[in-house]
C-alpha cells in the first residue's frame, strides 16, 4: 500500500474525531437528529479548519443506514463515500470549475434522484473563485434544489461572494483550532505512530507554526518525523523552521537591555547564517513583551502563556513599562515595512540598534 500523508491518514471520519468547531458539530448532529436539514450550508473559515472534512462527515450521517449511530462507519453508503466511489457525492474545486458552462453541467445533474443515496450531496470548494456569472447562474437551483439535494459551499473568502448566495444558505464560522485541543489531537497521533517527543514545548511550537490549522500541524508534523525520525526534539525543529528557542529569545531581549551591541550585532549575524525568519522573530518578541507588560499591571502568573515567571523579574527593573511600549511600536514598526527593504537583516539591525 502507498504511503499516505498524515493530514490524509488522520482525517477526522467523524463528528467526535474534528479538532476544534464544537459548536457546529453539535448543530450539524442536533440537525440530522431532529430531521431539520437545510438545503444548502455555507462553511467558511481559514483554510487546514476542518470544512471540507465536516462536508464529508454531514455527508456520511445524513445518508447513513445506521440510525443508531451516525455516521457508522460501517454500512455501504459511509464507506463508499470515505472511499471516494459514491456517485451521490460529488465534490467541486470551483478553482478549476468556475465558469458558467461548468455550473449548467452541474445543474442539469442535479434534478436527476440520488442512484445509492437518500441525499445527492453537492460539496464546492473555493466557491469564492467562481465567476458572477456562475454564481448568478447557480443562485436559482441553490435556492430551490430538489428535496433530495444538498449544497455544502466551502471558501476561505466569504467576502467575495454574492450576498444573495449567502442569504440562501445557512452559514458556519469555522474558527482556527484552540492549542489545546490541537495538543490532544497530535498527542494522539504521536501515540498511534509511536514516536516520543522532548515535552510539551515540541507541541506548543508546532501548534504556533500552524496558526490554528490542523492541517497545517499535521504537515509540519510530518517535516519534523521525517527530519528527526521517532524522537522529536525542540532544537530540530527550531533548527528546521528557522526559528529560536525560548531562552534564545529571553537571551537576546536581555543583551538588548543591557547595551551589548557588539554581541547584539554578533547575535543577528549568526541567526542570519541559520536562515533565522526575522519578522517572525519580530512578532515573537512583541509577544514576550506584550506578555512582560501585561505582569507589570496585574502581577498574575495565570496572564502568563510564553514567559516564564522567573523571567519576569530580569526585566521589571531594567525595562520600565513605557520602555517595553516602545519597543513594541519599533517591532511593529518593523514588520510594516520589512516587505519594502532589500536587506532584512540590515533593516533588522537598524531597528534593534
Amino acid at each position: 500500500m502507498s504511503y499516505k500523508a498524515l493530514y490524509r491518514k488522520y482525517r477526522p471520519r467523524t463528528f467526535e474525531e474534528v479538532a476544534g468547531q464544537k459548536y457546529i458539530t453539535k448543530i450539524l448532529s442536533n440537525s440530522i437528529k431532529n430531521g431539520k436539514i437545510s438545503h444548502a450550508y455555507l462553511f467558511s473559515g481559514p483554510r487546514g479548519t476542518g470544512k471540507t472534512s465536516l462536508a464529508k462527515i454531514f455527508a456520511k450521517a445524513i445518508n447513513c443506514e445506521n440510525v443508531e449511530n451516525i455516521p457508522c462507519m460501517k454500512c455501504d453508503s459511509c464507506i463508499s463515500i470515505t472511499e471516494g466511489t459514491n456517485p451521490d457525492f460529488i465534490e467541486i474545486d470551483a478553482a478549476s470549475n468556475n465558469g458558467v458552462d461548468e455550473v449548467r453541467n452541474l445543474i442539469d445533474n442535479v434534478k436527476y434522484a440520488p442512484i445509492r443515496s437518500k441525499y445527492k450531496v453537492y460539496v464546492i470548494d473555493e466557491v469564492h473563485m467562481m465567476t458572477v456569472s456562475a454564481l448568478n447562474a447557480l443562485l436559482k437551483t441553490i435556492e430551490e434544489p430538489p428535496a433530495n439535494v444538498i449544497f455544502i459551499l466551502a471558501t476561505t473568502e466569504p467576502h467575495k461572494i454574492l450576498p444573495t448566495i449567502v442569504s440562501r444558505c445557512q452559514r458556519f464560522n469555522f474558527e482556527k483550532v484552540n492549542k489545546n485541543e490541537m495538543m490532544d489531537r497530535l498527542q494522539f497521533i504521536l501515540n498511534e505512530e509511536n514516536i516520543s517527543y522532548d515535552d510539551e514545548s515540541v507541541l506548543d511550537l508546532i501548534c504556533d507554526l500552524s496558526d490554528g490549522g490542523m492541517r497545517d500541524a499535521l504537515s509540519i508534523l510530518e517535516q519534523c518525523i521525517s527530519y528527526c525520525g521517532n524522537t522529536l526534539k525542540i532544537e530540530d525543529i527550531s533548527y528546521i523552521f528557522g526559528i529560536l528557542s525560548y531562552s534564545d529569545k529571553i537571551t537576546f531581549l536581555e543583551k538588548i537591555v543591557n547595551l551589548d551591541y557588539q554581541e547584539i550585532l554578533r547575535m543577528i549575524e549568526s541567526y542570519s547564517n541559520r536562515g533565522i525568519d526575522f519578522k517572525k522573530l519580530a512578532d515573537q518578541m512583541i509577544d514576550i513583551l506584550k506578555e512582560l507588560v501585561i505582569y507589570d499591571y496585574c502581577f498574575d502568573p495565570n496572564v502568563l502563556r510564553i514567559v516564564k515567571k522567573n523571567d519576569t523579574l530580569r526585566f521589571k527593573e531594567k525595562l520600565d513599562v513605557n520602555i517595553k511600549l516602545s519597543m513594541i511600536d519599533i517591532l511593529t514598526d518593523f514588520q510594516n515595512k520589512a516587505k519594502f527593504v532589500n536587506s532584512i537583516e540590515s533593516y533588522f539591525e537598524i531597528i534593534i540598534l
